[in-house]
C-alpha cells in the first residue's frame, strides 16, 4: 500500500473498488490483522488492527473472497466446530443464521452450491455477532439472483448498526447498496466519499459548441474530454462551479447538460479508462 488513507464511519456500507493488484485484499488483510502495515497504522473500532487483532477477533466478521472449510463436515457440524473457539451463545446464533439462509444442518459441505456455500461463510462471521463486518469479493462465481440476495442482506445489517467494508468487481450491483466508496489503483486512495457526494464531485458536461472548444482544464480536474465537430463532452472530478455558470452563459455554447456519472462510469474515468471520440 502507498499512503492509503481511508475512514469508515460506524454503519457504512463502504465499497472498495478497483482491477486485480489496486490493494482491495491487502487492505482487508491489513484490517483484519491477518499482516502488518510497512508504514503507518491501521485502527479498528478504536483498537490497532496488528498489535490488538486477539481483541479484535471477536468483534470482527470475515468472509474471505474462497472460503474453505472441513467439506466432510456437515452445515451443523462446522458450526460446532467453530463455536469451540468463540464465545458463550455462538453455536445457537449460528444454527439461527443457518435457519434464516435455508441451509440443511445435515448437509456436508462438500455437497453444497457456491450460494450456499457462500452463505455458511457469511453465517460463520455473523454468529460472531460483530460490530465490523469484511468481505472480500463476497459475491464471485454467484448466480445474478444469489448475488442480489446476499448483498440485500447487507442493507439490513448496516441498519442494525454494523459497519460493513465490502471489496468487490460487481460495481454496477455495489451501487444499490453502498453509502460509501474508495476507489483504490495500485495501492493508493484515487477518491473516498460518501455516495450521495459523487454526483457533485464527479460530472459530465455536454454542449454544442459554435466557435472555439472550451478550455477543459480551466472547468476543473480532467478526467476525460471527447469532440467530434460541434460536440464536446469532459468529464470533471471537482469542478469550479463559477467556472462552469460561466460556460453555460458563454456566446456560442449551446445544449449546455450536466449529469452525474453512474458509480461505473465514476470507476472508468477515475482508472483513466478512455471511451473513445464522441
Amino acid at each position: 500500500m502507498d499512503r492509503l488513507s481511508l475512514s469508515v464511519p460506524q454503519g457504512a456500507i463502504c465499497a472498495l473498488l478497483g482491477d486485480n493488484g489496486a490493494g482491495k485484499s491487502t487492505t482487508i488483510r491489513i484490517l483484519n490483522g491477518l499482516t502488518p502495515p510497512d508504514h503507518g497504522w491501521a485502527r479498528v473500532l478504536g483498537h490497532d488492527a496488528w498489535e490488538d487483532a486477539w481483541m479484535l477477533r471477536q468483534r470482527i466478521g470475515y468472509v474471505p473472497e474462497r472460503p474453505k472449510f472441513y467439506d466432510w463436515m456437515t452445515v451443523s457440524e462446522i458450526g460446532w466446530f467453530t463455536s469451540g473457539f468463540q464465545k458463550r451463545g455462538y453455536l445457537n446464533r449460528y444454527l439461527d443464521l443457518t435457519d434464516q439462509f435455508l441451509l440443511d444442518s445435515r448437509a456436508r459441505l462438500g455437497t453444497l452450491s457456491k450460494g450456499q456455500y457462500a452463505k455458511v461463510g457469511l453465517a460463520l462471521a455473523l454468529a460472531i455477532d460483530p460490530e465490523v463486518l469484511i468481505l472480500d469479493e463476497p459475491t464471485s462465481g454467484l448466480d445474478l439472483l444469489v448475488r442480489r440476495e446476499f448483498l440485500g442482506s447487507m442493507v439490513n445489517l448496516a441498519g442494525q448498526g454494523r459497519t460493513i467494508l465490502i471489496s468487490s468487481h460487481q460495481v454496477a450491483e455495489i451501487e444499490r447498496i453502498a453509502s460509501h466508496v474508495a476507489f483504490l489503483s495500485k495501492g493508493k486512495a484515487l477518491l473516498t466519499a460518501p455516495i450521495d457526494d459523487l454526483r457533485h464531485l464527479v460530472v459530465r458536461v455536454r454542449a454544442r459548441c459554435d466557435g472555439t472548444v472550451p478550455v477543459a482544464s480551466s472547468l476543473g480536474n480532467v478526467l476525460q474530454e471527447q469532440r467530434m465537430g460541434g460536440s464536446w463532452q469532459v468529464v470533471l472530478r471537482e469542478p469550479d462551479r463559477d467556472a462552469l455558470d460561466r460556460l453555460r452563459a458563454a456566446p456560442g455554447i449551446a445544449g449546455y447538460e450536466e449529469t452525474p456519472l453512474s458509480l461505473e462510469e465514476v470507476y472508468c474515468a477515475l482508472l483513466g479508462r478512455k471511451e473513445g471520440t464522441l
